[in-house]
């Protein structure tokens, strides 16, 4: 196999080539067809996130046939394909499972983070932790549905019945939250970087009823907003704009610290959340609908040799959607 490694934080990514992986019991072995490339990604290799397994192959939206399966394995087939997302294992007997919020387990496994990924022509990957994609629709475009989907999903879910919902920072999630929001009847208000002109005429083209900057107010208070830009000052902003007793979710698994703010932004009821990770009923919930929702990813695509210049042009913004590494 071939694979693009991490071996020293904060530097590129190394093209290396590592001997043929067994699965394990209980694993699977895939063919990888796609991976996408999330800021999570960025986030790994920056070192912002603490404690990486080094070395380490990041990527953990991952679509691809699996081609061995390990001792054990049940319900899944050879050369059927599926989709390997963030969350690669969790303990099962922590509090948290036991509560069925594994999402907060105090003993995780995550993909391209503490387990290799999808920055590869082939990973190993726990079987209970993949979920079948089925046939419909290209691998490339449901590459990004494997994270920037499943946290938008998560994300959408805890903003409530919101009608009039915001989203800041309109890049991978965001274009595809705005459609499933638009799906189920609710009005999207898109904010951007101050005058990205190019990420608001995008964002008025998959439907949403206002887009402006982040620093701008909407034409309407807001039901709910969601923060999907890594920018803890956005916090307050976001509470500006939604009316009393909305809520503010903060979709990311970093943000940079918040800022002071008056307590008069909180108050009326108004509720700040955050998002942690996704559980596999979160997947299974979202990946069901997907086919009946219309969803269309725009998507950049590079070889998987060139993971470095698609880490970068996402860290400068120059494409609008999601980056694809193709092996």
């Amino acid at each position: 196999m071939q694979a693009m490694v991490l071996r020293t934080l904060r530097t590129p990514l190394a093209w290396t080539e590592l001997p043929d992986r067994a699965p394990g019991p209980g694993e699977v072995r895939v063919q990888i067809a796609a991976c996408g490339v999330c800021r999570t990604d960025l986030h790994v290799v920056d070192g912002v996130l603490p404690n990486p397994h080094l070395p380490i192959i990041p990527g953990h939206e991952i679509v691809g046939r699996i081609d061995a399966l390990g001792e054990g394995v049940e319900g899944l087939a050879l050369g059927e394909r599926v989709g390997i997302p963030w969350l690669g294992h969790t303990c099962g007997v922590c509090p948290y499972c036991r509560m069925r919020r594994e999402n907060l387990c105090d003993h995780p496994v995550f993909t391209g983070f503490t387990r290799d990924g999808g920055f590869a022509t082939a990973a190993t990957a726990d079987a209970r932790f993949c979920f079948p994609l089925g046939e419909a629709g290209s691998d490339v475009s449901l590459a990004p549905l494997l994270c920037a989907g499943l946290i938008g999903w998560r994300s959408l879910t805890m903003a409530g019945d919101a009608r009039k919902l915001g989203l800041y920072g309109f890049g991978a999630a965001a274009h595809i939250i705005a459609q499933v929001a638009l799906f189920q009847g609710r009005a999207v208000y898109a904010f951007t970087r101050p005058g990205d002109g190019a990420a608001q005429d995008f964002a008025r083209t998959l439907g949403a009823e206002w887009a402006g900057g982040s620093d701008d107010m909407p034409p309407e208070q807001l039901d709910a907003a969601i923060i999907f830009a890594p920018v803890g000052a956005l916090v307050p902003l976001a509470l500006r704009a939604v009316r009393r007793g909305g809520r503010v979710v903060c979709a990311g698994i970093h943000m940079s610290d918040l800022p002071g703010f008056p307590y008069a932004l909180l108050w009326e009821e108004r509720e700040l959340l955050s998002v942690a990770n996704l559980t596999r009923q979160d997947g299974l919930d979202f990946l069901e609908q997907v086919p009946s929702m219309g969803i269309v990813t725009r998507t950049a695509t590079y070889p998987l040799q060139k993971a470095n210049q698609a880490l970068e042009d996402l860290r400068a913004g120059r494409f609008e959607g999601a980056a694809v590494l193709i092996p």
